[in-house]
Protein backbone atom coordinates (compact mmCIF):
# COMPACT_ATOMS: atom_id res chain seq x y z
CA UNK A 1 0.00 0.00 0.00
CA UNK A 2 1.48 3.39 -0.67
CA UNK A 3 0.65 6.93 0.33
CA UNK A 4 -1.13 8.87 -2.54
CA UNK A 5 0.80 12.04 -1.22
CA UNK A 6 4.16 10.66 -2.19
CA UNK A 7 2.93 9.71 -5.46
CA UNK A 8 2.12 13.10 -6.23
CA UNK A 9 5.52 13.99 -5.29
CA UNK A 10 7.26 11.84 -6.81
CA UNK A 11 5.39 10.27 -10.13
CA UNK A 12 8.00 9.56 -12.01
CA UNK A 13 10.17 7.83 -9.56
CA UNK A 14 6.92 5.80 -8.41
CA UNK A 15 6.58 4.27 -12.31
CA UNK A 16 10.51 4.17 -12.53
CA UNK A 17 10.10 1.19 -9.26
CA UNK A 18 7.02 -0.53 -10.82
CA UNK A 19 8.74 -0.64 -13.87
CA UNK A 20 11.55 -2.70 -12.39
CA UNK A 21 8.77 -5.41 -11.34
CA UNK A 22 7.77 -5.08 -15.15
CA UNK A 23 4.23 -3.55 -13.94
CA UNK A 24 3.02 -0.58 -16.26
CA UNK A 25 3.15 3.07 -15.27
CA UNK A 26 0.22 3.64 -13.02
CA UNK A 27 0.91 7.20 -11.16
CA UNK A 28 -1.12 9.11 -13.86
CA UNK A 29 -4.22 6.45 -13.46
CA UNK A 30 -3.72 6.66 -9.64
CA UNK A 31 -3.61 10.33 -9.59
CA UNK A 32 -6.59 11.15 -11.83
CA UNK A 33 -8.56 8.95 -8.94
CA UNK A 34 -7.40 11.03 -6.30
CA UNK A 35 -8.27 14.07 -8.56
CA UNK A 36 -12.14 12.88 -8.70
CA UNK A 37 -12.05 12.09 -4.93
CA UNK A 38 -10.69 16.00 -4.22
CA UNK A 39 -13.52 17.16 -6.80
CA UNK A 40 -16.33 15.22 -5.20
CA UNK A 41 -14.59 16.09 -1.08
CA UNK A 42 -14.86 20.03 -2.56
CA UNK A 43 -18.21 19.52 -3.80
CA UNK A 44 -19.37 17.66 -0.55
CA UNK A 45 -18.20 20.25 1.82
CA UNK A 46 -19.54 23.08 -0.43
CA UNK A 47 -23.44 21.59 -0.39
CA UNK A 48 -22.54 20.67 3.78
CA UNK A 49 -21.57 24.48 4.37
CA UNK A 50 -24.69 25.49 2.78
CA UNK A 51 -27.02 23.26 4.38
CA UNK A 52 -25.88 24.45 7.38
CA UNK A 53 -25.74 27.93 6.52
CA UNK A 54 -29.45 27.54 5.51
CA UNK A 55 -30.36 25.37 8.42
CA UNK A 56 -29.54 28.36 10.53
CA UNK A 57 -31.82 30.56 8.52
CA UNK A 58 -34.41 28.47 8.95
CA UNK A 59 -34.27 29.09 12.89
CA UNK A 60 -34.37 32.89 12.21
CA UNK A 61 -36.98 32.87 9.64
CA UNK A 62 -39.50 31.38 12.48
CA UNK A 63 -37.94 33.69 14.67
CA UNK A 64 -39.55 36.42 12.78
CA UNK A 65 -42.66 34.03 11.89
CA UNK A 66 -41.90 34.15 8.53
CA UNK A 67 -43.46 30.73 7.51
CA UNK A 68 -43.36 31.16 4.30
CA UNK A 69 -39.51 31.53 4.09
CA UNK A 70 -38.86 28.85 6.44
CA UNK A 71 -40.84 26.26 4.68
CA UNK A 72 -38.56 27.67 1.17
CA UNK A 73 -35.60 27.18 3.46
CA UNK A 74 -36.52 23.54 4.75
CA UNK A 75 -37.20 22.10 1.04
CA UNK A 76 -33.87 23.77 0.37
CA UNK A 77 -32.12 22.04 3.14
CA UNK A 78 -34.03 18.82 2.31
CA UNK A 79 -32.50 19.40 -1.56
CA UNK A 80 -29.47 19.93 -0.10
CA UNK A 81 -29.16 16.97 2.62
CA UNK A 82 -29.93 14.34 -0.72
CA UNK A 83 -26.80 16.05 -2.28
CA UNK A 84 -24.67 15.74 0.61
CA UNK A 85 -26.47 11.99 1.24
CA UNK A 86 -25.33 10.83 -2.44
CA UNK A 87 -21.82 12.97 -2.28
CA UNK A 88 -20.67 11.11 0.47
CA UNK A 89 -21.68 7.72 -1.11
CA UNK A 90 -19.40 8.97 -4.25
CA UNK A 91 -17.00 9.67 -2.31
CA UNK A 92 -17.13 6.36 -1.00
CA UNK A 93 -16.62 4.67 -3.98
CA UNK A 94 -14.44 6.88 -5.60
CA UNK A 95 -12.10 6.32 -1.93
CA UNK A 96 -12.36 2.88 -2.56
CA UNK A 97 -11.49 3.14 -6.14
CA UNK A 98 -8.46 4.67 -5.32
CA UNK A 99 -8.05 1.79 -2.34
CA UNK A 100 -8.53 -0.92 -4.98
CA UNK A 101 -6.01 0.25 -7.38
CA UNK A 102 -3.75 0.94 -4.39
CA UNK A 103 -4.09 -2.70 -2.96
CA UNK A 104 -2.41 -4.72 -5.78
CA UNK A 105 0.38 -2.18 -6.56
CA UNK A 106 3.47 -4.56 -5.78
CA UNK A 107 6.00 -3.02 -3.10
CA UNK A 108 8.87 -0.73 -3.93
CA UNK A 109 12.25 -2.25 -4.09
CA UNK A 110 15.52 -1.50 -2.19
CA UNK A 111 17.53 0.21 -4.25
CA UNK A 112 20.72 -2.56 -3.56
CA UNK A 113 18.23 -5.65 -5.31
CA UNK A 114 19.92 -6.15 -8.67
CA UNK A 115 17.49 -6.27 -11.74
CA UNK A 116 17.02 -9.38 -13.18
CA UNK A 117 13.68 -11.26 -14.81
CA UNK A 118 13.60 -14.62 -12.38
CA UNK A 119 15.77 -17.02 -10.01
CA UNK A 120 18.74 -17.45 -12.49
CA UNK A 121 19.52 -13.66 -12.30
CA UNK A 122 19.86 -14.03 -8.20
CA UNK A 123 22.84 -13.54 -6.82
CA UNK A 124 25.22 -15.41 -4.42
CA UNK A 125 26.08 -13.36 -0.97
CA UNK A 126 27.96 -15.92 0.74
CA UNK A 127 28.05 -20.04 1.21
CA UNK A 128 28.85 -22.09 3.97
CA UNK A 129 30.44 -25.34 3.83
CA UNK A 130 31.03 -27.87 1.46
CA UNK A 131 28.46 -30.49 -0.30
CA UNK A 132 28.80 -33.77 1.54
CA UNK A 133 30.44 -36.36 -1.01
CA UNK A 134 29.37 -40.01 -0.83
CA UNK A 135 30.99 -42.73 -2.19
CA UNK A 136 27.82 -43.85 -3.54
CA UNK A 137 24.82 -42.66 -5.53
CA UNK A 138 22.82 -41.00 -2.63
CA UNK A 139 18.80 -41.28 -2.55
CA UNK A 140 16.32 -38.85 -2.33
CA UNK A 141 14.35 -37.92 0.78
CA UNK A 142 11.72 -40.22 -0.18
CA UNK A 143 13.56 -43.05 -1.14
CA UNK A 144 14.95 -43.28 2.42
CA UNK A 145 11.58 -42.76 4.08
CA UNK A 146 9.50 -44.96 1.42
CA UNK A 147 12.29 -47.86 2.17
CA UNK A 148 12.25 -47.04 6.11
CA UNK A 149 8.48 -47.83 5.98
CA UNK A 150 8.10 -44.18 7.95
CA UNK A 151 6.92 -42.28 5.23
CA UNK A 152 3.61 -42.80 3.57
CA UNK A 153 2.82 -40.42 0.48
CA UNK A 154 0.19 -43.28 -0.46
CA UNK A 155 -2.20 -43.54 2.62
CA UNK A 156 -1.96 -39.85 2.54
CA UNK A 157 -3.38 -39.47 -0.48
CA UNK A 158 -6.67 -41.93 0.23
CA UNK A 159 -7.22 -39.42 3.05
CA UNK A 160 -6.43 -36.46 1.52
CA UNK A 161 -5.08 -36.34 -1.83
CA UNK A 162 -2.15 -35.61 -3.54
CA UNK A 163 0.84 -33.38 -1.35
CA UNK A 164 0.32 -34.69 2.00
CA UNK A 165 2.52 -36.94 3.45
CA UNK A 166 1.65 -39.23 6.79
CA UNK A 167 5.18 -39.36 8.80
CA UNK A 168 5.54 -42.11 11.31
CA UNK A 169 7.90 -43.71 13.78
CA UNK A 170 10.77 -42.12 13.91
CA UNK A 171 11.30 -40.04 11.49
CA UNK A 172 7.72 -38.43 13.16
CA UNK A 173 9.96 -37.81 15.57
CA UNK A 174 12.81 -36.19 13.68
CA UNK A 175 10.46 -34.05 12.46
CA UNK A 176 9.18 -32.82 15.78
CA UNK A 177 12.38 -32.88 17.02
CA UNK A 178 13.21 -30.46 13.94
CA UNK A 179 10.81 -27.87 14.79
CA UNK A 180 11.36 -28.03 18.35
CA UNK A 181 15.27 -27.33 18.33
CA UNK A 182 14.45 -24.41 16.14
CA UNK A 183 11.87 -22.79 18.21
CA UNK A 184 14.25 -22.95 20.91
CA UNK A 185 17.10 -21.18 18.71
CA UNK A 186 14.80 -18.10 17.84
CA UNK A 187 13.72 -18.23 21.75
CA UNK A 188 17.44 -17.60 22.79
CA UNK A 189 17.93 -15.46 19.63
CA UNK A 190 15.50 -12.97 21.66
CA UNK A 191 12.05 -13.58 19.59
CA UNK A 192 9.46 -13.98 21.71
CA UNK A 193 7.58 -17.28 21.61
CA UNK A 194 3.52 -16.79 20.73
CA UNK A 195 1.25 -19.72 19.90
CA UNK A 196 -1.45 -17.50 17.40
CA UNK A 197 -4.66 -18.33 15.70
CA UNK A 198 -4.63 -20.26 12.53
CA UNK A 199 -8.39 -19.22 11.54
CA UNK A 200 -7.38 -15.82 10.45
CA UNK A 201 -10.53 -13.40 9.43
CA UNK A 202 -9.70 -11.58 5.53
CA UNK A 203 -8.59 -8.00 7.09
CA UNK A 204 -5.61 -10.03 8.24
CA UNK A 205 -4.40 -11.57 4.95
CA UNK A 206 -5.03 -8.23 3.07
CA UNK A 207 -2.74 -6.78 6.16
CA UNK A 208 0.04 -8.77 5.13
CA UNK A 209 -0.21 -8.78 1.58
CA UNK A 210 -2.00 -12.45 1.01
CA UNK A 211 -5.17 -10.64 -0.05
CA UNK A 212 -6.31 -10.09 -2.41
CA UNK A 213 -3.97 -11.13 -4.67
CA UNK A 214 -3.19 -14.53 -3.70
CA UNK A 215 -6.17 -15.50 -2.63
CA UNK A 216 -5.87 -18.89 -4.76
CA UNK A 217 -2.85 -19.86 -2.93
CA UNK A 218 -5.00 -19.48 0.57
CA UNK A 219 -7.52 -21.78 1.51
CA UNK A 220 -10.63 -20.17 2.67
CA UNK A 221 -13.36 -21.64 5.12
CA UNK A 222 -17.12 -21.19 4.36
CA UNK A 223 -17.49 -17.99 7.57
CA UNK A 224 -14.84 -15.64 5.70
CA UNK A 225 -12.17 -17.15 7.60
CA UNK A 226 -8.85 -18.15 5.85
CA UNK A 227 -6.59 -21.28 7.19
CA UNK A 228 -2.79 -19.91 8.18
CA UNK A 229 -0.63 -19.81 5.04
CA UNK A 230 2.47 -19.08 7.33
CA UNK A 231 2.09 -17.56 10.72
CA UNK A 232 3.91 -14.14 9.27
CA UNK A 233 0.30 -13.22 8.84
CA UNK A 234 -0.67 -13.73 12.58
CA UNK A 235 2.18 -12.65 13.87
CA UNK A 236 2.50 -9.33 11.95
CA UNK A 237 -0.81 -8.44 12.56
CA UNK A 238 -0.35 -7.87 16.28
CA UNK A 239 0.47 -4.86 15.89
CA UNK A 240 -2.66 -4.40 13.40
CA UNK A 241 -4.66 -0.67 14.19
CA UNK A 242 -2.38 0.59 16.93
CA UNK A 243 -0.01 2.79 17.83
CA UNK A 244 3.48 1.87 19.75
CA UNK A 245 5.53 3.97 21.82
CA UNK A 246 9.13 3.76 20.28
CA UNK A 247 11.05 2.37 23.08
CA UNK A 248 8.71 -1.07 23.05
CA UNK A 249 10.39 -1.30 19.46
CA UNK A 250 12.06 -3.79 18.15
CA UNK A 251 9.28 -6.54 18.89
CA UNK A 252 10.15 -10.03 17.44
CA UNK A 253 7.27 -12.88 17.34
CA UNK A 254 8.24 -16.56 16.62
CA UNK A 255 5.99 -19.13 16.59
CA UNK A 256 6.11 -22.78 15.59
CA UNK A 257 3.05 -23.51 13.25
CA UNK A 258 1.06 -25.91 10.90
CA UNK A 259 1.13 -23.55 7.26
CA UNK A 260 -1.65 -24.39 4.73
CA UNK A 261 -1.02 -23.58 0.87
CA UNK A 262 -3.28 -24.14 -2.17
CA UNK A 263 0.11 -24.22 -4.36
CA UNK A 264 -1.51 -22.84 -7.35
CA UNK A 265 0.29 -22.49 -10.30
CA UNK A 266 2.50 -25.24 -9.17
CA UNK A 267 1.04 -28.03 -10.98
CA UNK A 268 3.61 -30.72 -12.48
CA UNK A 269 6.72 -29.34 -10.04
CA UNK A 270 7.82 -31.44 -7.03
CA UNK A 271 4.76 -33.83 -7.42
CA UNK A 272 7.08 -36.60 -5.58
CA UNK A 273 8.22 -36.16 -1.99
CA UNK A 274 7.98 -33.08 0.89
CA UNK A 275 9.86 -30.42 -0.72
CA UNK A 276 6.19 -28.27 -1.89
CA UNK A 277 2.67 -29.54 0.04
CA UNK A 278 -0.25 -28.06 1.19
CA UNK A 279 0.31 -28.69 4.52
CA UNK A 280 3.91 -28.34 6.30
CA UNK A 281 5.28 -27.16 9.59
CA UNK A 282 7.23 -23.94 9.71
CA UNK A 283 8.83 -21.56 12.48
CA UNK A 284 8.62 -18.35 11.49
CA UNK A 285 9.95 -15.08 12.63
CA UNK A 286 8.44 -11.38 12.71
CA UNK A 287 9.67 -8.38 13.44
CA UNK A 288 8.52 -5.01 13.99
CA UNK A 289 10.90 -2.00 14.37
CA UNK A 290 11.65 1.88 13.58
CA UNK A 291 12.74 2.38 9.56
CA UNK A 292 16.14 3.40 10.77
CA UNK A 293 16.61 0.25 12.05
CA UNK A 294 14.82 -2.13 9.70
CA UNK A 295 17.87 -3.16 7.75
CA UNK A 296 20.38 -3.95 10.32
CA UNK A 297 17.16 -6.11 11.51
CA UNK A 298 17.04 -7.77 8.85
CA UNK A 299 20.50 -8.74 8.72
CA UNK A 300 19.72 -10.37 12.26
CA UNK A 301 17.06 -12.22 11.28
CA UNK A 302 19.12 -13.38 7.93
CA UNK A 303 22.14 -14.83 10.68
CA UNK A 304 19.59 -16.26 13.00
CA UNK A 305 18.20 -18.49 10.17
CA UNK A 306 21.16 -19.33 8.53
CA UNK A 307 22.33 -20.34 12.52
CA UNK A 308 19.95 -23.35 11.97
CA UNK A 309 21.91 -24.90 9.35
CA UNK A 310 25.03 -24.30 10.34
CA UNK A 311 24.33 -25.91 13.45
CA UNK A 312 22.43 -29.05 11.48
CA UNK A 313 25.94 -28.53 9.56
CA UNK A 314 24.13 -28.50 6.28
CA UNK A 315 26.04 -26.93 3.42
CA UNK A 316 23.73 -23.91 2.05
CA UNK A 317 24.18 -20.76 0.03
CA UNK A 318 22.04 -17.40 0.64
CA UNK A 319 20.90 -15.61 -2.44
CA UNK A 320 19.97 -12.05 -2.82
CA UNK A 321 16.57 -11.97 -4.87
CA UNK A 322 16.69 -10.10 -8.16
CA UNK A 323 13.87 -7.65 -9.10
CA UNK A 324 11.81 -10.31 -11.23
CA UNK A 325 12.12 -12.63 -8.41
CA UNK A 326 11.43 -10.95 -4.87
CA UNK A 327 8.17 -11.26 -3.65
CA UNK A 328 5.81 -8.56 -4.05
CA UNK A 329 4.74 -8.07 -0.96
CA UNK A 330 8.81 -7.48 0.04
CA UNK A 331 11.10 -4.67 -0.62
CA UNK A 332 13.93 -6.81 -0.49
CA UNK A 333 14.90 -10.75 0.25
CA UNK A 334 17.26 -13.03 1.09
CA UNK A 335 16.67 -16.79 0.46
CA UNK A 336 19.35 -19.20 2.33
CA UNK A 337 19.30 -23.04 -0.40
CA UNK A 338 20.27 -25.70 1.57
CA UNK A 339 21.88 -28.41 -0.60
CA UNK A 340 20.60 -31.91 -1.12
CA UNK A 341 22.54 -34.34 -2.66
CA UNK A 342 19.50 -36.86 -2.99
CA UNK A 343 18.88 -34.12 -5.75
CA UNK A 344 21.93 -32.76 -6.48
CA UNK A 345 20.78 -29.50 -6.20
CA UNK A 346 20.15 -26.43 -3.80
CA UNK A 347 16.40 -25.88 -2.97
CA UNK A 348 15.09 -22.96 -0.10
CA UNK A 349 14.46 -23.50 3.24
CA UNK A 350 14.18 -20.03 3.88
CA UNK A 351 13.40 -16.48 2.91
CA UNK A 352 13.99 -13.67 5.02
CA UNK A 353 12.37 -10.56 3.27
CA UNK A 354 11.95 -6.58 4.71
CA UNK A 355 8.56 -5.04 3.39
CA UNK A 356 9.19 -1.66 4.93
CA UNK A 357 5.85 0.19 5.75
CA UNK A 358 4.43 -1.67 2.92
CA UNK A 359 2.33 -3.72 5.32
CA UNK A 360 2.25 -1.26 8.17
CA UNK A 361 -0.30 0.99 5.72
CA UNK A 362 -2.44 -1.79 5.11
CA UNK A 363 -2.55 -2.25 8.92
CA UNK A 364 -2.60 1.04 10.06
CA UNK A 365 0.52 0.11 12.39
CA UNK A 366 2.35 2.89 13.18
CA UNK A 367 4.64 4.32 16.43
CA UNK A 368 5.23 7.45 17.81
CA UNK A 369 8.64 8.93 17.40
CA UNK A 370 10.45 11.48 19.80
CA UNK A 371 8.23 14.09 18.36
CA UNK A 372 5.49 12.40 19.27
CA UNK A 373 4.28 11.82 15.24
CA UNK A 374 2.79 9.16 14.40
CA UNK A 375 5.03 7.22 12.05
CA UNK A 376 4.53 3.76 10.28
CA UNK A 377 6.47 1.18 11.59
CA UNK A 378 8.40 -1.41 9.82
CA UNK A 379 7.75 -5.08 9.34
CA UNK A 380 9.80 -7.91 8.45
CA UNK A 381 9.34 -11.73 8.14
CA UNK A 382 11.65 -15.05 7.70
CA UNK A 383 11.30 -18.63 8.14
CA UNK A 384 13.55 -20.21 10.60
CA UNK A 385 13.24 -22.14 9.24
CA UNK A 386 10.86 -24.52 7.11
CA UNK A 387 11.19 -28.14 8.69
CA UNK A 388 9.72 -30.51 6.23
CA UNK A 389 12.24 -28.61 4.07
CA UNK A 390 14.82 -29.37 7.27
CA UNK A 391 13.80 -32.58 7.20
CA UNK A 392 14.45 -33.25 3.71
CA UNK A 393 18.05 -31.56 3.80
CA UNK A 394 18.96 -34.05 6.86
CA UNK A 395 17.45 -37.02 5.55
CA UNK A 396 19.60 -36.54 2.39
CA UNK A 397 22.64 -34.94 3.55
CA UNK A 398 22.91 -37.73 6.62
CA UNK A 399 21.87 -40.76 4.98
CA UNK A 400 24.21 -43.69 5.26
CA UNK A 401 24.50 -46.27 2.30
CA UNK A 402 22.64 -49.25 4.12
CA UNK A 403 19.88 -46.12 3.86
CA UNK A 404 19.61 -45.65 7.80
CA UNK A 405 19.57 -41.86 8.74
CA UNK A 406 22.28 -40.48 11.32
CA UNK A 407 20.76 -38.12 14.00
CA UNK A 408 22.57 -34.76 13.59
CA UNK A 409 24.58 -33.80 17.12
CA UNK A 410 22.85 -31.19 17.80
CA UNK A 411 18.73 -32.78 17.81
CA UNK A 412 20.23 -35.65 19.82
CA UNK A 413 18.66 -34.13 23.00
CA UNK A 414 15.18 -33.94 21.50
CA UNK A 415 15.56 -37.48 20.14
CA UNK A 416 15.23 -39.48 23.30
CA UNK A 417 18.78 -41.51 22.96
CA UNK A 418 17.71 -42.24 19.55
CA UNK A 419 21.34 -41.98 17.41
CA UNK A 420 20.36 -43.31 14.33
CA UNK A 421 17.02 -44.10 12.43
CA UNK A 422 16.78 -47.57 10.79
CA UNK A 423 13.95 -49.83 9.37
CA UNK A 424 13.92 -51.49 12.81
CA UNK A 425 13.74 -48.13 14.23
Amino acid sequence: MFDIKWIRENPKRFDAALARRSVEPESANLLQLDDLRKTTILALNEAQEQRNAKSKQIGQAKAQKDEEKAQELMQEVAKLKSEVQQGEEKEREQSEALNDALAVLPNILAEDVPDGADEDDNVERSKYGDPKKFNYVAKQHFELGEALGQMDFETAAKMAGSRFVVLKGQIARLERALGQFMLDEQIKNGFLEVVPPLLLRSEALFGTGQLPKFADDAFETKDDRWLVPTSEVPLTNMVRESILAEQELPLRFTALTPCFRSEAGSSGKDTRGMIRQHQFNKVEMVAITTPDKSKAEHDRMLAAAEGILKKLDIHFRTMLLCAGDTGYSMQKTYDIEAWLPGQNAYREISSVSIAGDWQARRMNARYRDENKKAQFVHTLNGSGVAVGRALVAVMENYQQADGSITIPDVLLPYMGGIKSISATS
